[in-house]
C-alpha cells in the first residue's frame, strides 16, 4: 500500500485537490477557483505520463479558466460587493455552445488522431469538448453545467477505468454523481433567490 501511494502521490493529491475542488463548487464558493488551479497543476502531470494528451492540454485551460471563474465570480455582476448570481442557459446561447462544441471536438480529434500517439483519440476528444464547455459555463455560473458535467464525468469514468487510473476513476464516479447534486443544489438556490425578488 505503502508503495503505490509513493509511485500515484501526484494523482492521489491531485484527486483530493479535485474533490475539494467540486464540493466548493456545489456550494458556490469562489475559494473553488484556488483548489481547481492546483489540481490543474498536478493533473498536468497525471495526464502527460498516461498519454491523455487531450486531457492534459485541457489542465492548462483549466489554469487560464480557474483566474477567469474567480474574476467573474468576484466581479462579474454590477452590484458592488455582490458575487455573480447563477442564471440559466438562454437559447441563443445554447446554440453557440453546440457550434463551439462542434467545432472544439473536430480540433481535439484531428490533434489527437494525427500528431499524437493517443489510443483513445475520439473519447478523449470528446471528453475534452464537454469539459472545454463545461468549465466554461461554470465559470460563467451557468446552471446548466451541471449537465455537461455529468456527461463529461460518466464517460471520464470509463475512460479513467480503461486506463487503469483508479484512484482518478473513483473520483470520476463520485463526480458524476455530485454533478447531479450540483444540479439540483444550484437549482434550489435559484428557485429561493427568484422567490426573494419576486
Amino acid at each position: 500500500m505503502l508503495a503505490y501511494l509513493k509511485a500515484n502521490w501526484i494523482e492521489i493529491v491531485g484527486a483530493i485537490l479535485s474533490l475539494i475542488y467540486l464540493y466548493l463548487s456545489i456550494k458556490q464558493k469562489i475559494s473553488l477557483w484556488v483548489f481547481g488551479f492546483f489540481a490543474s497543476a498536478f493533473y498536468i502531470v497525471v495526464f502527460f505520463q498516461t498519454k491523455f494528451y487531450a486531457d492534459m492540454s485541457l489542465q492548462f485551460y483549466y489554469l487560464v479558466v480557474s483566474v477567469y471563474g474567480w474574476i467573474n465570480w468576484k466581479y462579474g455582476t454590477h452590484q458592488a460587493g455582490k458575487e455573480l448570481p447563477a442564471t440559466r442557459t438562454g437559447k441563443k446561447l445554447i446554440w453557440q455552445l453546440a457550434l463551439a462544441s462542434v467545432l472544439i471536438y473536430v480540433v481535439y480529434y484531428i490533434v489527437l488522431a494525427k500528431f499524437t500517439d493517443s489510443t483513445i483519440p475520439k473519447a478523449d476528444s470528446l471528453v475534452g469538448m464537454l469539459s472545454v464547455v463545461g468549465t466554461w459555463m461554470l465559470a460563467r455560473k451557468l446552471l446548466e453545467n451541471w449537465l455537461v458535467w455529468i456527461v463529461a464525468d460518466g464517460l471520464a469514468t470509463g475512460l479513467f477505468f480503461y486506463k487503469e487510473l483508479y484512484p482518478t476513476a473513483v473520483i470520476f464516479i463520485i463526480y458524476t454523481i455530485m454533478a447531479v447534486v450540483g444540479f439540483l443544489q444550484w437549482k434550489k438556490t435559484m428557485l429561493t433567490f427568484e422567490n426573494e425578488k419576486a
